[in-house]
């Protein structure tokens, strides 16, 4: 892999594990219902709030790529049914979003982006909705790239031509790296793209297709690409 010009990173359970951050949010959200929307707070506790969230992604398949507008479907639907103004969603998302960026990073994440955008221009590639600059790492990234931006999301090979339109390269001059087999691995490999499994799990690969390496961290990869340059 040494034409390996630049390289594409997942976000959510790749700098970062997702969920802790996601039930941070719901309860920070909960709370500010219980606040300023009392009836939908008792209408929709958090686990039914996640139900109606569920429901709105199975009623909206034109909307998978859009985690945001699913949310404000659901809070709109939530605040309505709660007897109180639906146009309150917008200062409810705020509350979910604020703290939905509010993530723990891995250990390793921080030292690894450092070393590696000192290296190669790096991209954010996701089917989320964390912001870079809200979390504090756009100067480690030429752009992000999200799924809502795009229109569509991983493992479609659109969103990843997108990212290497961007960065003015070939597919295969272009590294993506991620957690998910499916939707970054498969999605990167079928693009193009040469792909790294970051497997912080210690999972098992179970598809034909295999990535072009796997590792157990970002420390494991900047090692990696040190000596792959070294050699």
């Amino acid at each position: 892999m040494n034409d390996i010009r630049a390289i594409t990173l997942d976000l959510d359970d790749t700098l970062w594990p997702v969920w802790p951050a996601i039930e941070a949010a719901e309860r920070e959200l909960q709370a500010w219902l219980q606040q300023h929307a009392p009836g939908t707070a008792r209408a929709y506790p958090i686990e039914r709030m996640r139900a109606l969230r569920a429901q709105v992604y199975e009623d909206h398949p034109h909307l998978a790529h859009d985690f945001c507008e699913q949310r404000m479907i659901s809070l709109r639907i939530a605040l309505s049914e709660g007897g109180e103004d639906p146009a309150r969603a917008d200062e409810a998302f705020e509350v979910f979003y604020a703290a939905r960026n509010r993530v723990e990073l891995y250990a390793d994440s921080l030292p690894a982006l450092q070393r590696l955008s000192a290296r190669l221009p790096l991209a954010a590639l996701t089917n989320g909705n964390a912001c870079i600059h809200r979390i504090g790492l756009s100067a480690h990234f030429q752009f992000s790239l999200g799924a809502r931006e795009h229109g569509a999301a991983k493992p479609e090979p659109s969103i990843f031509h997108a990212a290497c339109t961007r960065l003015g390269l070939a597919p295969q001059q272009v590294l993506h790296v991620g957690d998910d087999p499916h939707m970054d691995v498969l999605g990167a490999r079928r693009a193009g793209l040469r792909a790294v499994w970051i497997n912080r799990r210690d999972e098992t690969w179970d598809h034909a297709e295999t990535p072009d390496l796997e590792v157990r961290s970002l420390d494991e990869l900047v090692h990696w690409l040190e000596r792959a340059s070294a050699a």
